[in-house]
């Protein structure tokens, strides 16, 4: 910038000539430069006051629509957010095939204590102890008074105690937010949520984990925080399985049994409707894991899932339709039944004497030991034994819970003759409940092999095929005989077709051999028999039916009972309806097995 001078050289010279005041010259250039400087400050002061008028306004602009967005959202409690990461806890429901909840999540409160900032300890602690009783008040007024700076108290706090506790008013008793897995409906399908538990921990909240079932099998979907808002929909259906829970544990008391397992499976699909395993447990209150004593005395032991058991005559099935598939006999094939039937120093029997020889249809209604052994050695140990891979029996099963991973097949170290001739019958290979419902599910259903799943409604492709088509229909047929004319009599519901086998075991003595009066009872069944859309298995620990003069132990006495009743009470819910029957029915026998 160039500036004028005060006093300039040739205008003084020119006014001395002039005779003016040189000193005119310099207030007049003065005046000029006051009247710039004050036009320039006042544009620099207009500039300045029209952008923050501009500022004003656009945040005026912002607040307003700020407040217009809040007036049209749904107003919330606000929450105060603790400093440090945040641990994600946001966990995503578990429902029925229905849409109904089977797990959720539930906002409550966790309580610790900081010691230093208490002004009464020794009062907080009998305070505390009188408000939990399991906890103990010399150890808590030994921690309160000691060096200890912080103390967790409760992972989780109902709202009653949070209040008592809130009551007591002592500041360094502090809650702070946390989530937890809550099961609304308690026992219900206990073995297959399993139960949840904390990961990683903070004051301000916690990380929710699976702990068994399938909460622990699929917590990696479960926690995904993009799927948090979809809940994971089982196939499994609550009306249903509060049905055969109810009928199961009835069953389990009546029949004085140690323990019990129900599946209800569809045929086509292999999604399994309700399974059970007693006894159970609640796991919102999971129990801690059994350290002494047999597996199965723990209620966090699946029976249906974990419980391998030789099943004994529901194998029979297995051996009749394998024999059937290789045109080796068809169901009017006559089988010598002499018994007993020897084999080097063992021999085998059956439950009455049967006579010199029996159809192969008779054989499996009748539930002929002997008649299928001989099936058995004609089939051959290597086809016997690729015949029962093919069906699943000899591989864990595949279900999307941590404990399936426990079903592993117990098999003869050495498949002979004999293994093949008592596999037969269901002796000497041990498999579980879930097991066998899959394999009947293969043999009913058409043939093509049939895998166990917890999920509704997933994308699968058919399985290998097993048998053919027509194997399954004679199998559906001759099934359906040993309800009407057979050892499964009591498994008759009026208006619904009912096939199925029955299967007594005797349970491993602990020192060798088999027990004398514990058995396994297992009826596996199907309905309706001329189109299955469902297979059922249930099976009873060590029942003893003691309504007659004598103590009956088999399955047609036990077992099949109680699935008749499941049956009765699932049909309807399931949708099935009744169908018309004709008078004339075969009456209900009494039998062996």
């Amino acid at each position: 910038m160039i500036r004028t001078p005060l006093r300039p050289l040739a205008r003084i010279l020119d006014a001395r000539r002039k005779g003016e005041n040189p000193d005119a010259i310099e207030r007049e250039n003065i005046r000029l430069r006051i009247e710039e400087q004050r036009d320039r400050t006042r544009r620099r002061a207009e500039g300045r006051l029209l952008v923050l008028a501009g500022l004003f306004l656009a945040g005026f602009i912002v607040i307003g629509g700020q407040m217009a967005v809040l007036a049209q959202s749904e107003p919330a409690e606000p929450r105060s957010e603790a400093s440090g990461a945040r641990i994600l806890a946001q966990r995503a429901d578990i429902t029925d095939r229905k849409g109904r909840v089977l797990a959720t999540n539930f906002d409550t409160f966790s309580l610790y204590a900081q010691p230093p900032q208490m002004i009464d300890p020794e009062g907080a602690a009998v305070k505390l102890a009188a408000i939990f009783p399991d906890l103990d008040a010399k150890r808590l007024r030994r921690d309160f008074t000691g060096k200890r700076k912080f103390l967790w108290l409760r992972r989780t706090l109902s709202p009653e105690q949070k209040q008592a506790v809130h009551d007591i008013g002592e500041p360094g008793l502090l809650f702070g937010p946390r989530e937890m897995r809550l099961y609304p409906n308690g026992r219900m399908a206990a073995h297959v949520l399993g139960g949840a538990g904390f990961g990683t921990e903070g004051v301000s909240a916690a990380e929710v984990v699976g702990v068994a079932g399938i909460e622990k099998a699929l917590d990696a979907r479960l926690r995904d925080p993009a799927r948090a808002h979809e809940p994971l929909r089982l196939s499994l259906d609550l009306s249903v399985q509060a049905a055969l829970e109810k009928v199961l544990a009835g069953g389990m008391s009546i029949m004085n049994a140690r323990g019990a397992a129900g599946i209800l499976m569809e045929v086509q699909t292999g999604e399994i409707v309700a399974i059970a395993s007693l006894p159970d447990f609640d796991p919102n209150n999971r129990p801690a894991a059994a350290i002494e004593g047999k597996p199965d005395d723990s209620p966090l032991f699946n029976r249906a899932v974990q419980g391998v058991y030789e099943l004994g005559s529901t194998f029979k099935t297995f051996t009749i339709a394998q024999a059937l598939e290789r045109g080796q006999i068809t169901p009017e094939t006559i089988i010598n039944t002499q018994s007993p039937m020897t084999w080097g120093k063992y021999s085998i029997r059956d439950f009455h004497n049967y006579g010199r020889e029996l159809s192969v249809s008779q054989v499996l209604v009748k539930s002929s030991n002997v008649g299928t052994a001989r099936i058995a050695i004609e089939t051959g140990a290597e086809r016997q034994r690729a015949f029962l891979g093919a069906l699943g029996l000899l591989d864990p099963v595949q279900l999307e819970i941590t404990e399936a991973g426990g079903s592993q097949p117990l098999l003869p170290s050495n498949w002979s003759e004999l293994s093949t001739m008592t596999i037969s019958y269901g002796h000497g290979l041990a498999i579980s409940p879930l097991h066998l419902a899959a394999a009947y599910a293969t043999v009913v259903g058409g043939g093509r092999k049939v895998t166990p799943t917890l999920l509704h409604d997933a994308a699968r492709a058919p399985g290998p095929r097993v048998i053919s088509e027509a194997t399954s229909a004679t199998m559906r047929a001759m099934l359906r005989q040993v309800v009407t004319d057979g050892t499964a009599s009591l498994a008759e519901v009026p208006g619904y077709s009912v096939g199925g086998k029955t299967g007594t075991a005797d349970k491993p003595a602990p020192g060798g051999g088999y027990a004398d009066d514990k058995v396994i009872a297992t009826f596996a069944g199907m309905f309706p028999a001329d189109d299955p859309k469902y297979v059922i298995v249930v099976t009873l620990d060590e029942p003893v039916e003691t309504s007659g003069d004598e103590p009956r132990r088999t399955a047609g006495w036990t077992a099949v009972p109680v699935a008749a009743e499941i049956i009765r009470r699932t049909a309807p819910l399931l949708g099935l309806r009744p169908a018309i029957e004709q008078a004339g029915a075969a009456a209900i026998r009494r039998v062996a097995n």
